[in-house]
């Protein structure tokens, strides 16, 4: 069998061809033209890696640099791992676990203390440390037959149409003012705004070019909802669908006044809405939650890559001083026992000879790390071992966070 180069970082004129390995691992279906030249533009190539068989690129893999809201509002710096591929020609010969050896060195060297993804298969992730620590929620809503009950407040929100593009800086700055307020959501650097955009016809599947509301209170853009508008029609009459692609809004009314009108368009019967907050508060406003056909999805994975600095980094909902002993294999800097000591305002996190408290994997940091997955469930499924009285729920507790952790977009 021929051997293999190692990873290595992609020049520049080599990008067409790692894309192009990269799509054909998923199946070879051509992405739109837009959509490759938005992703080129924000490649950053000194971190992406490939594989190659003599002048052959065959296996992909790439780092963008996000900055991750964590639970107390801090911005962390975090690699958004993207495009894992392995030609199919190439398999079970070594390459992923070779790229995400060199991308998790490369990672620690950054100073980057969390990588993030979204996985296409979980299970392959959780080999390298990753967990499931955010989820979304779907839903189908019949409209024709809930009702949404608003709070007080919501007549005074004022809403028009107004062209995407147009208004896209608008949209962006409304973005921008949730971003602290929500563990997991990332905020966006110069050029991400532009996916929000991406609006091909052959991916809108019947349905019309994508269409853009702006919530306006005392003469202040406080939301916006993009969408689109499947129109359908039976021998009974209209059964069109809203596509919610994106909503947000600065306060609860601006919120409410923006999913009255989603449920209220003309000749529709349903909206489809895919991977928002599973605690979002549109659920208590509806008159039968049955209805509305809720799926939970797991979401972002995250991968503690320095234990200390990444524990430091947020904050924790009631005090907590706690000695992790901590197992991982893939990056054994992280192994050993770790002291935690934090409460709302601030944290450290150091090694430590003390005796442990809980004993876990660095899966399991990473699952409960945005708060969204609680430590006692991971105990629970014999992920975590409590090795003295009372820590569980003492760490469990603080690990919590106000609001559940959302990823807004993929990556």
């Amino acid at each position: 069998m021929r051997e293999l180069r190692e990873p290595r970082v992609l020049r520049r004129d080599e990008w067409d061809e790692w894309y192009d390995t990269f799509v054909r691992a998923f199946g070879g279906v051509p992405e739109s033209a837009e959509e490759r030249e938005l992703f080129r533009a924000l490649t950053s190539h000194e971190r992406y890696l490939g594989v190659w068989d003599g002048e052959s690129c065959v296996a992909t893999a790439g780092a963008y640099d996000f900055r991750l809201t964590v639970p107390g509002g801090a911005s962390v710096p975090a690699a958004g791992v993207t495009m894992v591929g392995v030609s199919a020609t190439h398999r079970r010969r070594g390459m992923l676990t070779s790229m995400m050896r060199r991308q998790l060195d490369d990672v620690r060297a950054w100073g980057e203390p969390l990588a993030i993804l979204t996985a296409s298969e979980p299970d392959i992730y959780g080999r390298f440390g990753y967990a499931a620590a955010s989820f979304g929620l779907h839903a189908e809503i019949d409209t024709s037959r809930v009702r949404l009950s608003v709070p007080a407040g919501t007549d005074d929100v004022r809403l028009r149409y107004v062209d995407p593009g147009a208004e896209l800086e608008v949209c962006e700055a409304v973005y921008a003012r949730t971003v602290p307020a929500r563990a997991g959501m990332l905020a966006r650097r110069p050029g991400w705004e532009r996916l929000g955009l991406l609006d091909p016809e052959s991916e809108r599947g019947g349905a019309s070019p994508l269409q853009c509301v702006l919530a306006e209170r005392n003469g202040e853009v406080t939301g916006y909802a993009r969408f689109r508008v499947r129109p359908e029609w039976r021998d009974s009459g209209h059964n069109g669908q809203v596509l919610l692609q994106d909503l947000a809004g600065v306060d609860p009314v601006s919120e409410a006044a923006l999913w009255r009108f989603l449920f209220g368009i003309d000749l529709t019967t349903s909206l489809k809405v895919r991977g928002r907050p599973v605690d979002e508060s549109w659920q208590h406003l509806v008159s039968d939650i049955r209805r509305c056909e809720l799926r939970v999805r797991d979401s972002l994975y995250v991968r503690l890559v320095d234990v200390g600095a990444a524990l430091e980094a947020r904050t924790y909902q009631t005090p907590v001083d706690v000695v992790f002993d901590v197992e991982d294999a893939f990056c054994p800097w992280n192994s050993g026992r770790w002291r935690l000591s934090g409460d709302a305002k601030g944290a450290v996190c150091g090694r430590t000879s003390d005796a442990a408290d809980l004993a876990m994997s660095v899966r399991e940091l990473g699952a409960a790390y945005l708060g969204g997955v609680g430590l006692a469930s991971l105990a629970g499924a014999g992920r975590v071992r409590e090795l003295r009285k009372g820590a569980l729920a003492e760490a469990a507790v603080g690990f919590g966070a106000a609001t559940a952790p959302w990823l807004p977009h993929g990556f």
